[in-house]
Formats: C-alpha cells, structure tokens, sequence
C-alpha cells in the first residue's frame, strides 16, 4: 500500500497501477476495513480499479495520524466471507442501437453474432463508480474485442448504450457525450437517487450481460 497526499482533506491509497483480480480483491479487503472503523471524521471513501480515495475532515484529523490509524487496521489477510453479488443485464445487440457492432467487426475480422457471444460468455466487476452518477467501469474485456475509444467522440450516447473502450466495458446511464464504442442498448437503470451511492451496481459486484431479442427489448420499454 502506498499513501499519497492529493490535498489538505485527502489522499489516495494505492495498490497496484493496472487492472488485475488480485489487486481488485485487496481493494474490496481495504474498504471493508475501513468502512468497518466507521470513523466519523472520515467524509468518502471511493475505490477504484487499482486504489482507494478518502476524504477526511481536517478538524478531527490530520493525514499522518489518519494513514497510521487505517495502516493498522487494514487486514489483506482476511478471510471475510464477502457475499458475492451477480447483477444480471439484459442486452440487445442490434446494429440499430449498437452503433459500432459493425465497425468492430469489420476491424477485429470476427462476426457480429462472435462479438456478442465473447462479450456475454464472462463475468465483469465492478472495479469503479464514476465519469456520471451510476456509469460503472467493468472489466476485463476479452481481449479478442478489446478496442480503443473512438477518436472522435460522440455528442450523444442514448441512455443504456452498452459499449466498450479497451479492456473496459459498461453502460451509459443517461444520454450524454461519449467516446466509447458503442455495441448494444439495456433498459435497465443505473442511476437511482436513493440509493448511496446512486446506483444498484457497488465495486466488488459482478455483472452478468444476457443477450435478448429485438422483441424483448421493445416489450422491456427499449427504444431504438
């Protein structure tokens, strides 16, 4: 683990610098620990694919006596039972909303149908919350369909665009300006204001992409 000082209310601990199970598995270790303290001095604690942000409230700590307090009580040994929590999605995959499906295939010389069937064949986690409230970053991407943002990005991504850049993968959840490659459209929502953190996916989930029709997407209350 190492400390770094970002401002005078905060810092980032790291654990590694690229996306890996490993150093994914000690971050979820970390902030269970952490969030276990349940220190009132502490303001967020966010993880993220290779570190941990904490803000803090100066009148209560200062960040030596904070980083020592949560180095002695971070246990990467645990053996917690973390309950493993599957989120399934419903994905259509049509050129219609899929705007890059195309492109993709005609670049990595697999056919749509092969793109769609590497893309649903594993399980991703949920490495971080950000970019908009509820966007959550899910990785690893095959590498046989990782692909890079597109160098133009787009103005719009339709609400529920499912798309990939690099060895990432995740859903829009709102319409808004993006770079990413765009393969498919879900109708399942991933902001909610009610929730804590604004969404029904926390870091350390696992997401699960289900293929469907046309048909039962529109039925779902899908729009092309």
């Amino acid at each position: 683990m190492d400390f770094k000082i970002v401002s005078v209310d905060s810092f980032i601990i790291y654990f590694g610098d690229f996306i890996d199970e490993k150093i994914a598995l000690e971050i979820k270790k970390a902030y269970f620990c952490i969030k276990k303290l349940n220190l009132e001095g502490i303001i967020e604690i966010i993880p993220s694919y290779t570190s941990i942000f904490i803000t803090f409230d100066i009148f209560k700590y200062d960040f030596e006596t904070l980083k020592d307090l949560i180095k002695q009580n971070i246990n990467l040994q645990i053996d917690e039972n973390f309950e493993e929590k599957i989120v399934e999605i419903d994905v259509y995959y049509g050129t219609e909303v899929g705007f890059d499906l195309e492109y993709l295939s005609s670049k990595t010389t697999l056919s749509i149908e092969e793109i769609i069937k590497i893309h649903t064949n594993k399980l991703y986690d949920v490495y971080a919350i950000g970019f908009l409230p509820g966007f959550a970053y899910l990785a690893k991407v095959d590498e046989k369909i990782a692909f890079p943002r597109l160098s133009t990005p787009r103005k719009i991504v339709p609400k529920g665009s499912v798309a990939i850049a690099d060895f990432q993968t995740a859903i829009y959840p709102q319409q808004s300006p993006g770079g990413w490659n765009i393969i498919g459209k879900t109708t399942f929502e991933l902001f909610d204001k009610k929730l804590e953190n604004l969404s029904p996916l926390n870091v350390g989930d696992k997401v699960k992409f289900n293929p469907i029709s046309k048909e039962e997407f529109l039925v779902q209350g899908g729009v092309l």
